[in-house]
């Protein structure tokens, strides 16, 4: 964040949900999203906002509705291929993955 006083700028560093949370720029993730979550919300991949997994997970159920909501209670939230809780921050650089349970198989 940057305050210009005069001929001084102050730049306050923070975490990017700390920044964000300061910010009147929307940070947009990418979004993928797989099997049920995808037939769900009618796409595989789309931009939400926010600066948290929480954020952005909020957002989706926002924008695809109750069925994907329900769906996303047993999905697993990846960010950038490592597994994500919702504090984590997420930016406009980061892909979240919506992993369904997936089952299938020989009998």
């Amino acid at each position: 964040m940057v305050d210009v006083t005069g001929s001084l700028a102050t730049v306050t560093v923070g975490t990017p949900a700390e920044v964000a949370a300061h910010s009147t720029i929307d940070l947009m993730a990418t979004v993928r999203l797989f099997a049920a979550a995808r037939d769900a919300a009618g796409v595989g991949r789309d931009e939400l906002p926010g600066a948290t997994v929480d954020d952005v997970l909020r957002a989706a159920r926002d924008r695809y509705g109750v069925a994907f909501g329900e769906v996303l209670g047993s999905c697993k939230i990846w960010v950038n291929g490592e597994p994500a809780v919702g504090a984590d921050p997420i930016g406009s650089a980061d892909e979240l993955a919506v992993l369904p349970p997936v089952s299938g198989g020989c009998t």
